[in-house]
């Protein structure tokens, strides 16, 4: 088999094929819901917002929300389905393309994952950790105010745009928490997300101007750990 056959028949089977097979979002691709990414043909679909734009005050104002999710998530979304219709033209007429169209996929598609967990992260009623995250929580990083420093240091001190993560590593079977640059850079393998912070400079800078410790400390008030337990859940079935 050569290249243009192997990419035909694993890499380009549409949205569905390029989901890592143990992650949340291949278990929960045929559910409603956020993580939904992707259609029955395997475009790749953005999600509503499950709670109105003006939601998450005075934390995060209605105005970034709308051109956030609208234009930065909305753009990669479409990006991607462009990518990955470029990568398709190119295995029939241009070959020497696909290399760039599949960075070019990498980037839109991980930036489409993250900001679908980043907008069910937020809630705009208090909660913390509790049962078996705070569990491992306190296993991994002593204590939960403990947890709250190191994502917080991670996330203020990202060079450029980016992304500080909590994810749950099955190898370790432990937390981590790691910087990802831009959408993709500086990841690791296995580890599924269930807590993000974007601070990329389009989700602040209105409100926060070029103060994003600020904006670090402020989403703290809004934060789903409910919603990153329930994460946590459903990473540990599927890794079990």
């Amino acid at each position: 088999m050569n290249r243009k056959e192997f990419l035909q028949n694993s890499l380009i089977l549409g949205g569905a094929g390029v989901l890592p097979v143990n992650s949340v979002f291949s278990a929960s691709i045929n559910e409603s819901g956020m993580d939904k990414l992707v259609d029955a043909n395997g475009n790749f679909i953005q999600q509503s917002l499950p709670y109105p734009e003006n939601h998450l005050e005075p934390y995060m104002d209605a105005e970034t929300m709308h051109l956030h999710f609208t234009f930065h998530h909305g753009g990669a979304v479409k990006a991607a389905n462009n990518d990955l219709k470029k990568i398709k033209e190119a295995l029939d007429s241009n070959p020497e393309t696909i290399d760039f169209w599949t960075k070019k996929l990498c980037y839109h598609f991980s930036s489409h994952i993250l900001h679908s967990i980043f907008w069910t992260n937020l809630s705009n009623k208090p909660t913390s950790p509790s049962g078996e995250l705070l569990r491992r929580i306190e296993k991994d990083f002593g204590s939960y105010d403990k947890l709250k420093t190191y994502i917080a240091a991670t996330s203020k001190t990202i060079d450029g745009n980016g992304w500080g993560i909590l994810g749950y590593q099955p190898y370790s079977d432990s937390l981590m928490v790691f910087q990802c640059e831009n959408h993709e850079k500086l990841t690791q393998w296995g580890v599924i997300p269930i807590l993000v912070i974007d601070v990329w400079e389009h989700a602040y800078y209105l409100k926060y101007k070029n103060k994003r410790t600020d904006f670090v400390d402020a989403l703290f008030n809004i934060l789903n750990w409910e919603n990153a337990a329930q994460r946590l859940d459903s990473a540990l079935k599927l890794t079990k």
